[in-house]
């Protein structure tokens, strides 16, 4: 009679990314859908916002909304990278659409800011100079504008492929901006903008060549 044994770590099951089902559904969605969710949930945000549904101060909620989706849309594209090279799970042709849909909702919620919030250049202009936490946020918007300009298949090849890979960088400075702009106008105690600049400082951080050592797959 053998004696029961609990089975070891490697006896049990476990379970699998498969990447192969996750990239052939990838590969049959287009990037549009980005666009069309985004341009939907923008409008959904403010039509929120314009009917009470945002609560007591809905011109700040929705301009904190609005920011934070675009906070939110910079750690997706961040995330595009690793998660071929570590996973394997291709999302490099969802990548253009993620970094414009998140300019679109920067702008956004810069526009509520300037437009319905303040509501005079004056007044613009004194926050931006006088409040270190808008100067910072005013930055990160201005640094993704570049971006947002040659994000298209002609300033691509007018720039050519090196220079356009370097001026994207600049995504890394932005993310580290929006992250300490959204630190910065928590009140109090908040875990979500603490989590959001973790993930941020994590994806940055693994781009560092120590961490760059393992090639790409193929896919």
């Amino acid at each position: 009679m053998t004696a029961w044994t609990l089975p070891s770590s490697t006896d049990v099951p476990r379970p699998r990314l498969n990447t192969e089902r996750i990239n052939t559904i990838l590969r049959r969605l287009p990037p549009a859908v980005i666009y069309v969710v985004g341009t939907a949930w923008a409008a959904w945000l403010f039509w929120l916002g314009a009917t009470g549904g945002l609560g007591a101060e809905p011109i700040n909620a929705l301009e904190r909304e609005y920011g934070d989706v675009a906070l939110k849309l910079i750690i997706a594209g961040l995330a595009v990278t690793p998660l071929r090279r570590f996973l394997g799970v291709n999302l490099l042709r969802f990548r253009r659409a993620i970094g414009v849909t998140c300019f679109f909702f920067a702008l956004a919620h810069v526009l509520v800011w300037a437009l319905l919030d303040l509501r005079s250049l004056s007044a613009i202009w004194q926050d931006i100079v006088k409040r270190p936490y808008i100067t910072v946020g005013m930055l990160a918007f201005v640094t993704l504008v570049p971006l947002a300009v040659t994000s298209n298949d002609r300033a691509l090849r007018r720039m050519g492929a090196a220079a356009w890979r370097r001026l994207h960088r600049l995504v890394y400075p932005a993310a580290l901006l929006g992250a300490l702009h959204n630190l910065w106008i928590a009140k109090g105690f908040a875990l979500e903008p603490l989590i959001l600049a973790g993930l941020i400082l994590g994806l940055l951080a693994i781009r560092l060549p120590v961490f760059d050592r393992r090639p790409a797959r193929r896919l």
